[in-house]
């Protein structure tokens, strides 16, 4: 069980999505004595140094959560970490979204609404579980979170021509009226990278409607 920022008991999270890069950015910045925690042990005998690769293998599943956990932790008491609706640098949500692979499959992206916004998460497809583990990674799977390559992936989506626009948002409204498929509901913390005014007022739903586009850090199902 975890608790939600209200404390709130919820069932486990159901991972979808991990950013092991960003972890491993943000990790040693929020707690320097982390890595060295990590000792490298070497066994003569090369049957015990196996038996060691194999625990520390099982292991590493547990590990990537905590590092995880470790990272949304600070966030929670010590970062600059806002909701959908009102985000910081980093954004903690809930919401039914659908989604999907992007440009070739390199990249992936979750697009959901509020009441009051319209969100877009985008990365890349390395970082979701069940990504062969030991694969190397597509071209851009390093890139697929960065704003320049993200606004390109959806700029394909949402106009079909790979057609440059210069409105960034208009563009992630744009791709979010192309998704299809059932909604399922998830939790996710994510880096944000656009956030601004509904490009469309005429066509928005309420007159404070926003955009926010975001890098997820996790995205779970939600039972």
């Amino acid at each position: 069980m975890h608790r939600t920022r209200e404390g709130a008991r919820v069932s486990v999270r159901y991972y979808l999505y991990i950013s092991d890069a960003k972890i491993n950015m943000m990790l040693p910045q929020i707690d320097a004595s982390w890595s060295r925690k990590r000792v490298t042990e070497f066994g003569v005998d090369l049957k015990v140094a196996s038996a060691k690769r194999s625990v520390e293998d099982a292991g590493a599943g547990g590990d990537r959560i905590a590092r995880l956990e470790r990272v949304v932790r600070h966030l929670e008491d010590h970062g600059d970490l806002g909701d959908v609706d009102e985000p910081g640098q980093y954004v903690h949500g809930v919401l039914p979204m659908q989604w999907g692979t992007l440009s070739n499959a390199d990249g992936v992206y979750f697009g959901g609404r509020s009441e009051r916004t319209i969100v877009g998460l985008g990365g890349s497809t390395a970082h979701l579980l069940g990504a062969v583990a030991g694969e190397p990674p597509a071209r851009t799977a390093i890139t697929s979170s960065l704003l320049p390559v993200l606004i390109d992936q959806l700029t394909t989506l949402a106009d079909g021509d790979g057609a440059a626009s210069h409105d960034h948002l208009a563009t992630v409204v744009r791709a979010h009226a192309t998704l299809r498929g059932p909604a399922q509901t998830v939790e996710f913390v994510a880096k944000r990278l656009l956030y601004g005014p509904h490009p469309y007022p005429e066509l928005a739903p309420r007159d404070d409607m926003t955009v926010l586009l975001a890098s997820p850090l996790y995205v779970a199902l939600v039972d």
